[in-house]
């Protein structure tokens, strides 16, 4: 028995169950038998993973803006969740250069009215805050950040999830004591690839969309390094946290970092040049000498030790691994799009067998 089957007949309310990462972890959760509720904005265009894979289907899928306090608390309340994972958020660094005003007040008022809403509960829930890996005062040093470290960066998107980490613990501390019925723990992910991302100026979206058209991929930062990993990766820890809150020892008010090992940190050229491996008719530019966008981090590296020890939670895939599955979800869709919810259902059930081949107590 799987302790992720602790989510069979389990309430879950997930924000920004439309985006990429919240539409993957709803399809787990429906497939693990639990009775998943989403709260998102409308989405501005069709083409997502959520929609292409019909994700909606058997879940209750609520449209409306976390800043909308009252009716934000009137769904957690009616809806009563036995667990929380909050994804919504403005996630994009470049569009926060652009309206850091809706940036901050998604990521920092939007938390804090999920915090009050869940204050109002009379029963038993286990929340997950995910915030970001950018959510540290990043200044680019070789070693991987610990949850212990400095927060807030440079540009509006990091320094507001560093903000909102800051809510997170700001609310527990007065709100939510160790005997209370709600407990609650951040988790800080991020650089996630996987089939169904479209968003605008992420390198995996920005390669497809251009290959697929037979078009160049312009790279703005292609030496910039990230510690690229599967979208499944962070959601398993995310599902083992939700899990561990609700034991004896649970880890609330804890905040945890969800990231691959520390040489997996390949360069914005080296994922570029992996997915051509796996895709005909490969184009890129260079114009990182043109470029005179807003500033983006260079080197970000996480420290997952804290993971590995509390929750026994640790990277199932390898950079290869990860590319190929990326690779061949994209070149499903786009080969047959109406099939595509297959590709979905068997890239979950791979992942779930390689985590079992290596001894993860969560796949058992």
């Amino acid at each position: 028995m799987s302790m992720f089957d602790q989510f069979n007949g389990a309430k879950v309310l997930i924000t920004g169950h439309t985006g990429f990462k919240g539409a993957w972890l709803s399809a787990w959760l429906k497939k693990l038998g639990a009775e998943v509720v989403g709260i998102s904005l409308e989405e501005l265009d069709n083409l997502s993973h959520f929609n292409v894979s019909n994700i909606d289907i058997g879940m209750r899928d609520y449209r409306l803006d976390i800043r909308n306090q009252k009716a934000l608390n009137e769904i957690v309340q009616s809806e009563e969740p036995d667990f929380v994972f909050h994804l919504a958020a403005q996630a994009l660094v470049r569009q926060s250069y652009d309206d850091p005003v809706a940036t901050w007040s998604t990521n920092v008022i939007g938390t804090l009215n999920l915090l009050e809403s869940l204050r109002l509960l009379k029963k038993s829930c286990y929340a997950v805050m995910i915030t970001s890996d950018k959510c540290y005062d990043n200044v680019e040093w070789v070693w991987g950040y610990k949850e212990t470290d400095a927060l807030g960066g440079p540009d509006p998107y990091s320094a507001s999830k560093g903000a909102a980490e800051l809510v997170i613990r700001s609310h527990i501390k007065s709100f939510f004591p160790k005997e209370g019925k709600i407990k609650i723990a951040s988790a800080r992910a991020g650089n996630v690839v996987g089939g169904g991302d479209w968003s605008q100026d992420r390198i995996i979206p920005d390669c497809v969309k251009a290959w697929s058209e037979g078009e160049t991929v312009k790279l703005r930062k292609p030496h910039a390094t990230r510690p690229w990993q599967h979208v499944l990766e962070p959601l398993t820890g995310y599902l083992r946290l939700a899990i561990e809150l609700s034991s004896e020892k649970s880890p609330h008010g804890e905040a945890f970092n969800f990231g691959p090992p520390a040489k997996q940190n390949q360069s914005v050229l080296e994922l570029v040049e992996a997915m051509s491996l796996h895709w005909d008719r490969v184009k890129w530019e260079d114009i990182s000498g043109i470029d005179n966008g807003p500033y983006e981090s260079g080197l970000l590296k996480l420290n997952c030790d804290k993971a590995l020890a509390l929750l026994n939670w640790n990277a199932v895939m390898g950079f290869e691994d990860t590319v190929r599955m990326t690779a061949k979800w994209y070149s499903d869709f786009y080969k047959n799009p109406a099939t595509i919810s297959n590709t979905t259902n068997s890239q979950l059930e791979e992942y779930i067998s390689l985590a079992l081949l290596g001894g993860l107590d969560w796949a058992r």
